[in-house]
């Protein structure tokens, strides 16, 4: 059996992108969540994974770190349709993956993944405002040229859409405005059934990781369970 080891639903962005690649097309696979930020995290990880983070794909003799290479490993073996058919999709599909991985860092760091509230519209600073403006126009531009197959970047799902997948969250967590193609691109990831699946499952998570909690009273709490372990 093919094992995903996972950091929090509610917290981990790079967990999310392959474990929403694997789940939504119907990969089997054992999820072994690992809480994170707590006294035991870092020997629960290393007993795994060389890097001692998350997420890590063991399949047989196989492991695989990083969010990408889990993809793409995941792709060959099990034979789905990880990137576009066409030369030119593809290629753009891939550069773009790489932007998510390598980039984004003002968005990023200025609004951290939490699926359990929801903040009321603010500046969230010129960095982030400039990723916010990049990502609207990746998003017009790619789909204009490729997307008109279906609702996602290059029409159907894709490696690509789990990997900007955890950016469309924070869009909706954080009230931030976008065009209205940028909307319905984020709305469509948000009501995808594996992501929706995984979303039900971070709001019953017991565990609170500081870090990811910014210093900002919410709108609006939708998480279940908010007991200390």
């Amino acid at each position: 059996m093919t094992l995903l080891a996972i950091g929090n639903k509610l917290y981990s962005s790079w967990s999310l992108r392959p474990w929403l690649l694997l789940r939504h097309f119907g990969v089997p696979f054992e999820e072994k969540l690992i809480p994170l930020d707590t006294p035991e995290t870092r020997a629960a990880i290393r007993e795994i994974s060389p890097a001692g983070r998350v997420p890590v794909l063991v399949d047989g003799d196989v492991t695989v770190w990083e969010s990408l290479a889990i993809m793409e490993y995941v792709g060959e073996a099990f034979g789905i349709p990880l990137w576009p058919q066409a030369k030119p999709a593809r290629a753009l599909a891939r550069t773009l993956a790489a932007e998510m991985h390598a980039g984004f860092t003002g968005l990023r760091s200025a609004c951290p993944m939490n699926l359990g509230k929801r903040f009321s519209e603010r500046d969230r600073g010129k960095a982030a405002a400039r990723d916010v403006a990049r990502f609207c126009a990746l998003v017009g531009d790619t789909r204009q040229r490729f997307g008109q197959n279906g609702p996602f970047l290059f029409g159907a799902f894709t490696a690509v859409d789990a990997m900007y997948a955890p950016l469309a969250t924070r869009l909706d967590t954080y009230s931030i405005a976008v065009d209205e193609a940028t909307r319905n691109y984020v709305n469509a990831i948000l009501a995808l059934p594996a992501f929706r699946q995984w979303r039900e499952a971070a709001l019953d998570e017991p565990w609170i990781v500081d870090v990811d909690e910014i210093d900002e009273d919410p709108v609006e709490i939708f998480r279940r369970s908010v007991t200390r372990t």
